[in-house]
């Protein structure tokens, strides 16, 4: 496995190389080879200890069940996805094709619904439509984990591959836009909640886009945005088409959205809002000209960052997944001792699964646990409902929960710290 891997590096060093030697010096070339072989390192390791400790521990405990699938190596490996969420009409699709500077496969603008599938723009040697079935099994696909949704889904999931520089850094999800009330509900043979919930956990960065002229929170936005709460770090607000309304109305309408914002995701702090206008055309409005200037600049700052800031958000994101495994784990463990031997199994089951809460806040003292990290009880609940007999869990190996907290603080941070030396010692002097 170690050749294998030494013969990639080396291989998609010269690669880098060839494409970059014309634009750059020799000096710049290096320096990017030798933070891209870095980061290939630490997600090395990051893989190794997922695969050999974390996993496990999720297969004992169906961690699939209460939470997301688990994670492959191809979506450990892809580059940041961008995930683009909102009404429909508010500027999603036409946003990708501002940042890729052309049209994309299946590519479909105008004002009424007109994106009705899940859309992954991504980077390849020629431009063409991939199915959603083929896309999920081919080989490193940052995508496999969407098969579990079934057929329903993946009718409805497609990927869009172009030859373009700026999907070598990032890939673009776009999706369905949002409707209200039943719209939003009929013909949809998928759980829409849980596939953004799905996208979301492994996206980098989450854009959920408004239209200046429809601030509308529909019930359905309301759940899809209560579904990303947990993903709030990664969450910007845009507000696109701004340069078609002046100054004064500019302001009222962020008032209006920070306000709007405010009550559905029930904190006092909104995260950060950018304004703008992302399209071909000239601004329509210049009284506002050299904000949106900015603002555009800011955001697009981000995106050309996500890819240097990739290996610290897989670190962060597998550290909170850890957590969620960890606190599962125990969980489990904890209701399985609960159960008696023989007699009354599934009446007890179901006294424990109706004081779920107070069952967490025991967990917790006992086992040294933050509830902070405990999953909500009623989606916990559904999910234990469908469990047949808890006492079936095989009993929980602590030594795997050890190993993945000596890993984390130790292993990693060496890991980094080997990361940050080679990419020294790459770099020119």
């Amino acid at each position: 496995r170690r050749r294998r891997r030494r013969r990639r590096r080396r291989r998609r060093r010269g690669e880098r190389a060839r494409g970059t030697m014309g634009d750059a010096s020799f000096a710049n070339v290096a320096q990017i080879q030798g933070q891209e072989d870095a980061h290939e390192m630490v997600i090395d390791g990051l893989w190794d200890f997922y695969s050999q400790t974390m996993l496990p521990l999720e297969e004992a405990t169906r961690f699939d069940v209460f939470n997301t699938s688990t994670i492959t190596e191809g979506e450990m490996r892809a580059p940041p996805i961008v995930l683009l969420v909102g009404p429909y009409s508010a500027g999603k699709t036409s946003f990708i094709r501002y940042l890729v500077g052309r049209d994309f496969p299946g590519q479909r603008i105008g004002p009424e619904p007109t994106t009705d599938k899940f859309v992954a723009v991504m980077h390849g040697p020629e431009d063409r439509i991939v199915p959603g079935n083929a896309l999920t099994v081919a080989p490193m696909s940052p995508f496999g984990g969407l098969k579990y949704f079934g057929n329903g889904f993946l009718t409805r999931f497609e990927g869009s591959i172009m030859n373009n520089d700026v999907l070598k850094r990032i890939t673009l999800v776009d999706t369905p836009g949002i409707l209200s009330g039943e719209k939003q509900r009929l013909g949809r043979d998928y759980d829409f909640s849980s596939v953004i919930s799905w996208f979301a956990e492994r996206a980098d960065l989450i854009i959920v886009m408004f239209d200046a002229h429809k601030l509308d929170v529909s019930d359905e936005l309301r759940n899809v945005l209560q579904t990303l709460r947990p993903q709030q770090d990664k969450m910007r607000i845009l507000l696109n088409k701004a340069d078609s309304i002046d100054g004064q109305q500019l302001m009222r309408v962020y008032g209006a959205l920070m306000w709007s914002l405010g009550k559905v995701l029930g904190t006092p702090e909104v995260c950060r809002v950018y304004t703008g206008s992302f399209w071909d055309g000239p601004l329509r409005n210049q009284e506002n000209a050299k904000l949106l200037i900015k603002e555009k600049e800011s955001l697009l700052a981000e995106l050309s960052e996500l890819s240097d800031r990739a290996v610290l958000r897989r670190i962060n994101e597998l550290v909170k997944r850890a957590r969620a495994v960890k606190v599962h784990a125990f969980i489990i463990h904890y209701l399985r001792k609960q159960m008696p031997y023989l007699i009354g199994k599934g009446d007890k089951q179901m006294k424990l699964i109706n004081r779920l809460d107070r069952e967490f806040v025991a967990c917790a003292r006992r086992y040294g646990l933050a509830l902070g990290d405990f999953p909500p009880v009623e989606k916990y609940q559904q999910a234990l409902m469908e469990i047949k007999d808890i006492s079936k869990f095989p009993r929980l190996d602590k030594s795997l929960v050890a190993e993945m907290d000596r890993v984390f603080s130790h292993d990693i941070p060496k890991l980094l710290d080997r990361a940050r030396y080679y990419a020294a010692d790459q770099a020119p002097v």
